[in-house]
């Protein structure tokens, strides 16, 4: 009898963290089994994806792309479906072991919260998820008794370091940033920044809207929100510092002081990788990090007053509620348009704070909350944003 494959659905397959997964199924192929992919909007790589690893089912998410991925795939029989609701259906197959989210912002919410209703564990490379809804989805995984598995290098990192500790006892993490293309520059230098700048990321080759998040230190307030979810913790028990050569992934701090790092080159097909084959650690060829090459690994303080998004991600983690869909909501609009040239880098956090600022906060929000706080949040940020 063969060893038994571990079946996967991947939703976002032609996007940055897709992409590597599939690398990794590539060179594991007799561990992993591909039953599902979905993209948005490149029809052509999803395709070509498709004819490779032939999927059980595919989902292409822009409508218009439909009958040309269905026209392709039929020679292969490969079930197409299209949409949003296609893909939160398609999640449940009975088959299905485990669902990476590498979708980009709040669309992960839907489908993460219905492949866990469905029994499935989730590799969550979908922050806002959790940022959105985080009490809601964790409270589901409870109830369905399934895993998230953290595919974020920073919550891989202290995944790792927390195996076989009792969590209980964490005093506190700290998840390091590299501080982005425009780490210590001034207000000044940021006014006139453009999107050609911001996309520069020193370390990491990630895509357009998290390389931005990554400039603003938004990405770093996302990744603050969702650690305390994931590992049941308050906010004063994380701490962000500044490590611009990326490679102590974070670390945890323990109650007696002891601290533990996880270590490594910046390459998110480590953490991909532990996050599909968790519990097992697979044998990788990535490249190997050398002390002698890095003789210095430095530390810094963020600057929460030059870049507000870390700071305002805080507050909305104190406050609760829908206070994290409101900031995610509004940044995803603000990032949109700043990649496409219509807005200036420093009204990002501006449209934030004024969102979170407008925006009827709700205590104990239901996931119809969340929808209609998400819905109200855009259309006030593209309001505020046209008259900037």
């Amino acid at each position: 009898m063969g060893i038994l494959k571990k079946h996967i659905a991947i939703l976002g397959s032609t996007g940055s963290i897709g992409t590597q997964a599939l690398d990794v199924v590539r060179a594991h192929h007799d561990k992993f089994k591909i039953d599902v992919l979905s993209a948005e909007n490149n029809a052509e790589l999803l395709i070509r994806q498709c004819l490779e690893f032939k999927p059980e089912t595919v989902v292409i998410g822009n409508a218009e792309h439909f009958q040309k991925v269905k026209s392709a795939l039929e020679p292969a029989n490969i079930k197409v479906y299209c949409g949003k609701d296609a893909l939160a259906d398609v999640v449940q197959s009975e088959r299905i072991d485990l669902v990476l989210t590498a979708m980009v912002g709040y669309s992960g919410l839907l489908p993460t919260l219905k492949a866990i209703a469905a029994g499935k564990d989730i590799a969550l490379a979908n922050k806002e998820t959790l940022v959105v809804a985080g009490e809601l989805v964790t409270h589901a995984a409870k109830i369905s008794k399934v895993n998230i598995y953290p595919v974020d290098s920073e919550h891989s990192a202290i995944f790792q370091c927390l195996a076989g500790e009792d969590y209980t006892k964490i005093e506190k993490i700290i998840l390091t940033a590299s501080g982005g293309p425009f780490r210590g520059k001034s207000l000044d230098f940021l006014k006139n920044v453009t999107r050609q700048d911001a996309l520069k990321h020193p370390n990491w080759s990630m895509g357009a809207k998290i390389t931005i998040d990554s400039a603003s230190l938004m990405n770093k307030g996302l990744e603050v929100i969702e650690a305390k979810w994931l590992f049941g913790l308050e906010s004063s028990q994380i701490e962000v510092i500044v490590h611009p050569q990326s490679i102590i992934h974070s670390l945890v701090q323990f109650n007696d002081g002891s601290m533990k790092a996880q270590m490594g080159l910046p390459d998110m097909k480590l953490p991909i990788q532990y996050a599909l084959a968790y519990p097992e650690r697979l044998i990788s060829d990535f490249p190997r990090f050398n002390f002698l090459d890095y003789p210095n690994l430095t530390f810094e303080k963020p600057d929460m007053e030059t870049f507000k998004n870390l700071k305002l991600a805080y507050e909305a983690m104190e406050k609760g509620g829908n206070m994290a869909c409101i900031l995610n909501a509004a940044n995803e609009i603000a990032v949109q348009e700043f990649l496409a040239d219509k807005i200036n880098f420093l009204d990002i956090p501006e449209v934030v704070e004024d969102c979170m600022a407008s925006i009827p906060f709700i205590c104990r929000p239901t996931y119809e909350d969340f929808v209609q706080t998400d819905f109200e949040t855009r259309q006030l940020a593209k309001r505020k944003l046209h008259k900037v």
